[in-house]
């Protein structure tokens, strides 16, 4: 079953909880919810808060921000002196 969740202007992390418990509710039921065009702020919500495998994404508005990429090459430096913990 799908929801639109594309009016909800300003996401947080009490809107990220209340679908959850729908997913919850739903799930209950023997129903998955997908989440339709959902907007980048609740996006970075659901993620933040560990959530995209239970609250799946089918559509996306326009206007998103690129996916955010890992540093490469980051290496943290130490002295060989240094005792292992």
């Amino acid at each position: 079953m799908e929801c639109d969740v594309g009016h909800i202007a300003n996401p947080d992390l009490r809107t990220v909880a209340a679908l959850a418990r729908a997913q919850l509710n739903a799930r209950r039921r023997g129903v998955r919810l997908r989440f339709r065009n959902p907007s980048p702020a609740l996006m970075e919500l659901i993620a933040f808060a560990g959530l995209e495998e239970v609250l799946p994404v089918v559509g996306r508005l326009s206007g998103e921000a690129e996916e955010r990429e890992e540093p490469v090459g980051v290496e943290e430096e130490g002295e060989f002196a240094d005792p292992a913990v």
